[in-house]
Protein backbone atom coordinates (compact mmCIF):
# COMPACT_ATOMS: atom_id res chain seq x y z
CA UNK A 1 0.00 0.00 0.00
CA UNK A 2 1.33 3.84 -1.08
CA UNK A 3 0.59 5.60 1.75
CA UNK A 4 2.01 8.83 -0.33
CA UNK A 5 -0.82 8.74 -2.57
CA UNK A 6 -4.16 10.57 -0.83
CA UNK A 7 -7.46 8.20 -1.89
CA UNK A 8 -9.83 7.39 0.55
CA UNK A 9 -8.77 3.77 0.56
CA UNK A 10 -4.99 4.70 2.12
CA UNK A 11 -7.47 7.35 4.64
CA UNK A 12 -9.44 4.25 5.73
CA UNK A 13 -6.65 2.57 6.22
CA UNK A 14 -4.64 4.56 8.26
CA UNK A 15 -8.02 5.60 10.64
CA UNK A 16 -8.33 1.81 11.24
CA UNK A 17 -4.83 1.38 12.07
CA UNK A 18 -4.99 4.27 14.39
CA UNK A 19 -7.91 2.92 16.15
CA UNK A 20 -6.44 -0.73 16.57
CA UNK A 21 -3.33 0.86 17.87
CA UNK A 22 -4.44 2.71 20.00
CA UNK A 23 -6.82 0.03 21.65
CA UNK A 24 -9.86 2.78 21.29
CA UNK A 25 -12.84 1.60 22.96
CA UNK A 26 -15.37 3.26 21.55
CA UNK A 27 -14.40 2.79 17.87
CA UNK A 28 -17.95 4.27 16.03
CA UNK A 29 -17.25 7.40 17.35
CA UNK A 30 -14.35 7.49 15.00
CA UNK A 31 -15.82 5.67 11.88
CA UNK A 32 -13.44 5.59 8.66
CA UNK A 33 -16.21 7.08 6.43
CA UNK A 34 -15.98 10.00 8.52
CA UNK A 35 -12.64 11.01 7.20
CA UNK A 36 -11.69 11.93 3.65
CA UNK A 37 -8.73 13.39 1.56
CA UNK A 38 -9.16 16.98 2.72
CA UNK A 39 -7.07 16.36 5.55
CA UNK A 40 -4.54 13.59 4.06
CA UNK A 41 -1.78 15.44 5.33
CA UNK A 42 -2.33 15.72 9.13
CA UNK A 43 -3.87 12.15 8.92
CA UNK A 44 -0.58 10.66 7.39
CA UNK A 45 1.69 12.59 10.10
CA UNK A 46 -0.48 11.54 13.24
CA UNK A 47 -0.70 8.25 11.54
CA UNK A 48 3.21 7.90 11.77
CA UNK A 49 3.47 9.30 14.96
CA UNK A 50 1.16 6.64 16.13
CA UNK A 51 3.01 4.05 14.36
CA UNK A 52 6.27 4.79 16.03
CA UNK A 53 5.20 4.77 19.51
CA UNK A 54 4.75 1.85 21.48
CA UNK A 55 2.99 2.83 24.40
CA UNK A 56 0.84 6.65 25.07
CA UNK A 57 0.09 8.14 28.23
CA UNK A 58 -3.44 9.14 29.00
CA UNK A 59 -3.27 12.68 28.23
CA UNK A 60 -1.51 11.57 24.70
CA UNK A 61 -4.48 9.51 23.99
CA UNK A 62 -6.94 12.80 24.42
CA UNK A 63 -4.40 14.56 22.29
CA UNK A 64 -4.72 12.31 19.61
CA UNK A 65 -8.49 11.73 20.11
CA UNK A 66 -8.46 14.94 20.00
CA UNK A 67 -7.24 15.43 17.06
CA UNK A 68 -8.54 12.70 14.65
CA UNK A 69 -12.10 14.93 16.21
CA UNK A 70 -11.02 17.91 14.37
CA UNK A 71 -9.73 15.76 10.99
CA UNK A 72 -13.48 14.51 10.13
CA UNK A 73 -15.87 15.80 7.66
Amino acid sequence: MDLTIPTQENVIYMVEQIKEKLRMVNVDAMKSEHFDEKHYEDLCYLYEMVMKRDSFSPSEMNAIVAELGSLRK
